[in-house]
């Protein structure tokens, strides 16, 4: 039931995403009267699941839901239509407009999703608020991943400023340091000093490569396991979905960073675990591994008990005019974050990251809840924008590319050119969604 939520979620996401990024091709070729032969939600070879034409256009729904295309007339695109092509060119034809009305085409689609995902944001801050925690409001300070502690930054610290700005939100503070170069902490210590610690420029890269990505979050108490991950330790150890970690190494866990550290400092070595199993107690014996897929970690995806600040986190309304200017915030940062991670993509483990539909579902919760549903929608979006500009053939930045050379030079790249152009694109596009779908697959098989 849980994948069925998931994939529904992630089915109608995409459906108004992609419906909406085709309508902004359609809507400015329409304007400069080109024909547009068909419009599909999803891809249809072989057959659609429902096609009407209407006019000029056959409207669809395809069977393959991996995206949806307009095919515009006279446009070297995915179907490759080389015998229209090989027609003399009509006024009706995409290929006989100026180029600044082919160029507004063909960046329609990316300014809407760009568009939509600011609107979806401006919206979800109007209707739902933000919830924040306030540093002087943090009573037991905040978790901190153990990597950390050799550069003097350990759980129960508390974080005041980032690059000399007062933070006003804790849970900021992880992007603000992973993805947009928070190097220099103003850190309230457990005993109330105060240290100005300077992290290395190479801090994001440090702690991607040690796996955590989640360095700061609010402090919380208790370890529940809520799964086992095929083949880790924890699995070898027998350890089962609503265990209860007491104890490491006959020290007893009271805050949940506490087995984060435990674990995270010992790799290499064997540890014991004093696990709570209904109403007894059992001793588990387990290695963790220095190196390999559960490097550092035992293999359990694991809940808390207790937020320990959960009631000092302040839920913050905001006016309609208010939502427009913090929604604006949030999409250019999930925009700049976004683009940001790629530095981590282009490493080996950051290649072997890299995941599909699969790790996209998982971005939605188990259960339908709209909130979450419109954030994710809202990052898809600005995700969908990003990477069809970007200068590949076969996308909308590959077309952008040779259209801003036409203009430039005043002469079009030859038909050809653009039709090898798009095999390439197509067949590099192809590998991508191979590889990517692949990893998740390799991970719901091996982990």
């Amino acid at each position: 039931m849980d994948f069925l939520i998931k994939a529904a979620q992630l089915i109608l996401s995409l459906s108004i995403l992609v419906v909406l990024h085709e309508f902004g091709h359609f809507i400015p070729a329409r304007l400069f009267k080109t024909r547009v032969e068909k419009f599909y939600l999803f891809f249809n070879p072989w057959f659609s699941l429902f096609k009407k034409k209407v006019g000029e256009t056959e409207w669809g729904i395809g069977w393959l839901p991996l995206g949806g295309y307009v095919k515009i007339a006279g446009m070297v695109d995915e179907s490759m239509d080389k015998e229209q092509l090989a027609q003399p060119a009509q006024p009706w034809e995409f290929r006989a407009k100026p180029a600044w009305q082919r160029l507004i085409i063909m960046l329609g689609g990316v300014t809407v999703n760009l568009l939509l995902g600011f609107f979806i944001y401006i919206m979800v801050v109007f209707a739902y608020g933000e919830e924040k925690l306030n540093p002087n409001d943090v009573t037991s300070g905040i978790s901190v991943h153990p990597y950390l502690a050799k550069y003097g930054i350990e759980s129960g610290d508390n974080i005041l400023k980032i690059n000399d700005v007062v933070l006003d939100n804790v849970l900021e503070s992880n992007a603000i340091v992973m993805l947009r170069d928070g190097r220099k902490l103003e850190v309230k210590k457990a005993n109330g000093s105060i240290k100005t610690i300077q992290l290395p420029s190479d801090i994001d890269q440090q702690l991607f490569q040690n796996g955590a990505m989640a360095i700061f979050s609010p402090r919380s108490l208790g370890v529940k396991i809520k799964n086992v991950e095929k083949d880790s330790p924890a699995q070898k150890a027998k350890l089962a979905k609503g265990d209860y970690v007491v104890a490491v190494n006959d020290k007893s866990i009271h805050f949940t960073d506490e087995f984060q550290s435990a674990v995270f400092n010992n790799k290499g070595k064997e540890i014991n675990l004093k696990i709570k199993r209904g109403k007894k107690y059992i001793d588990a014996k387990l290695t963790i591994p220095k190196s390999g897929n559960f490097e550092g970690r035992i293999g359990i995806a694991h809940e808390s008990l207790k937020v320990i600040d959960k009631k000092n986190l302040k839920h913050v309304n905001y006016s309609f005019g208010e939502s427009i200017g913090r929604g604006m915030v949030l999409g250019k940062n999930t925009l700049s974050d976004y683009v940001s991670q790629f530095k981590f993509v282009f490493t080996k483990k950051g290649a072997s990251s890299v995941g599909g539909f699969g790790a996209i579902g998982n971005m939605f919760p188990s259960q339908w809840d709209w909130h979450k549903f419109w954030l994710n929608t809202a990052l898809i979006s600005i995700i969908l924008a990003f990477m069809n500009i970007l200068p590949i053939p076969a996308l909308d930045g590959g077309h952008v590319v040779f259209l801003l050379y036409e203009i430039v030079t005043g002469r079009e790249a030859p038909q050809k050119v653009l039709e090898y152009a798009q095999y390439v694109g197509f067949f590099l596009l192809m590998g991508l969604l191979l590889y990517a779908n692949g990893n998740d697959l390799y991970k719901a098989i091996f982990h």
